[in-house]
């Protein structure tokens, strides 16, 4: 039978009356209630919210709710080892994390522990976990590119460092892999620019994670990356930090005047976890049943990834937060706040996905609020119009389907749209050079495919890029070097082009 509330706060009264400690109320307090990773305590009449409190064996405790009457405190840890009546002491620190370099290449939980068994971890400084984030005054605008190695991305939705990009979309349509192929491809960016990598992983399992870790390490990506790791199996209130630890340990060596890509993998669960905690706390529902301050949840994570003024160093943080919809609906209350919060979304979609489009990405809804400003100028040239070229195109092949007849100018459009979609997909865990992605683009733009079959332009991207890498290397340096494609590079570009296509054979 449910106990009604006027109950509860009887049962509390009562417990307070039966606990009222002779000890400093304000320093140590009486624990009168415990269950579902929530207890609740009596005394500790000045602690501050979200300070770290000591409930003994070995469990920490976080204070959310500070009430008329007791503190409604998350613990850190396993609740079997807290009883009603043990004493709980204030540490008079606001929850944090200890950093170091030391992280580097390693899998830590939300609290800073080592979870990799290659022993403890120095930390030189504490960061907060929940700060205010940098003013505009503080900042500068977004406008250096991020290279994720993916073609269609760097092309048609390109990411700043600084920004904000949601990637969101079904369960299983490909969101981790453009994550995680946007650290690896790190690797082939000169160390001076290269971003130093968190992957924060909220709710997933724990074989997924040693997954991904296993991935990092084969393609020498932790060398650069920190995990953190708070798993489906640890308490609500491990989730809820964790993209926070996450945060903090990014600002760490932002304030360093480093570049650090974030990713949090994924919000969805992170809101869930809150939602568990918030209503085991008894804090009033909002809308679809969630605590009204979810939205806040998130905006004041997500405000925290910025481009720093010269004057604060100019280290920057990339955030690539990961939303999981269900049944592609974007409309949804989790997914509409972080498309709000966000400077752009990557959006996949199933059924392109399952086509085997791959990395799945709807060009009509994905955007980058950033655009071209963080684009290179070499990218932004060959690549200007293809956002709109492949609109017409899919509008246009929609037509076709109904067995309309079309004049030679849409039947061209389509022939080279459908090459383009093809040139556009890219194997998981191959990331591509900046310079080899304008090459292959631009053979794609310029008509250099149009002679080539649908079934063969992969193999044609295959081959060139071999051919490209092995007699005409110094002109991928050039490419890679170039921030624009000035005319003697482009007459280069197509010369060797022109001598690829004699060598060139297809399946024909």
């Amino acid at each position: 039978m449910a106990i009604r509330p006027e109950e509860i706060t009887n049962i509390i009264k009562e417990k307070i009356s039966k606990f009222e400690a002779t000890a400093d109320l304000s320093e140590v307090g009486t624990v009168i209630q415990v269950g579902d990773g929530i207890a609740r305590v009596h005394g500790l009449n000045n602690v501050k919210a979200s300070e770290l409190v000591d409930f003994g064996h070995g469990v920490k405790g976080m204070a959310l709710n500070l009430e008329y009457d007791n503190v409604g405190c998350v613990l850190m840890g396993p609740d079997h080892l807290v009883q009603e009546g043990d004493s709980v002491k204030r540490t008079g620190e606001v929850i944090s994390v200890p950093v170091s370099e030391e992280m580097i290449g390693r899998v830590v939980d939300p609290l800073g522990n080592a979870l990799d068994g290659k022993g403890a971890i120095k930390g030189v400084k504490n960061m907060p976990l929940d700060i205010v984030a940098p003013g505009i005054i503080d900042r500068q605008p977004v406008k250096q590119p991020l290279q994720t190695g993916l073609k269609a991305i760097d092309a048609l939705v390109p990411i700043g460092k600084g920004q904000r990009e949601l990637i969101i979309g079904d369960r299983q349509t490909g969101k981790t892999a453009i994550a995680v192929d946007a650290i690896i491809n790190q690797k082939n960016i000169p160390e001076a620019e290269r971003c130093i990598c968190i992957y924060v992983a909220v709710g997933q399992k724990q074989s997924t994670v040693a997954q991904v870790v296993k991935t990092l390490t084969d393609y020498g990506a932790m060398d650069y990356t920190i995990v953190v790791s708070a798993t489906a199996s640890d308490p609500a209130s491990l989730l809820y930090i964790a993209p926070y630890a996450g945060c903090a340990i990014g600002e760490y060596f932002m304030w360093q005047g480093k570049d650090v890509l974030i990713v949090y993998d994924d919000l969805s669960q992170h809101a869930q976890a809150y939602r568990q905690m918030s209503l085991l706390l008894r804090r009033p529902p909002g809308r679809e049943a969630y605590p009204g301050d979810v939205f806040y949840l998130h905006s004041r994570l997500l405000e925290r990834a910025c481009k720093l003024s010269k004057e604060n160093g100019g280290g920057s943080i990339t955030a690539l937060p990961i939303i999981e919809t269900q049944a592609n609906d974007v409309s949804a209350y989790i997914p509409t706040n972080v498309i709000s919060i966000t400077d752009g979304q990557i959006y996949l979609e199933s059924s392109l996905f399952l086509s085997g489009v791959k990395p799945a990405i709807n060009v009509g809804l994905s955007v980058s609020r950033v655009g071209g400003s963080a684009q290179r100028k070499s990218m932004r040239k060959v690549a200007g119009t293809l956002r709109i070229d492949m609109s017409q195109y899919q509008e246009l092949a929609g037509f076709a389907q109904f067995g309309s007849e079309l004049d030679k100018e849409s039947q061209r459009q389509i022939a080279r749209g459908k090459r383009m979609s093809e040139l556009l997909k890219q194997n998981q865990y191959s990331p591509l050079h900046v310079g080899e992605e304008v090459l292959v683009l631009f053979a794609g733009v310029n008509g250099y495919l149009d002679s080539v079959e649908v079934e063969d332009v992969r193999e044609y991207e295959k081959q060139l890029l071999a051919f490209v890498r092995a007699e005409q290397k110094n002109l991928l340096d050039e490419l890679n070097a170039a921030n624009e494609l000035t005319k003697d590079l482009e007459e280069k570009v197509r010369a060797a082009l022109d001598a690829f296509k004699n060598i060139f054979k297809g399946s024909k």
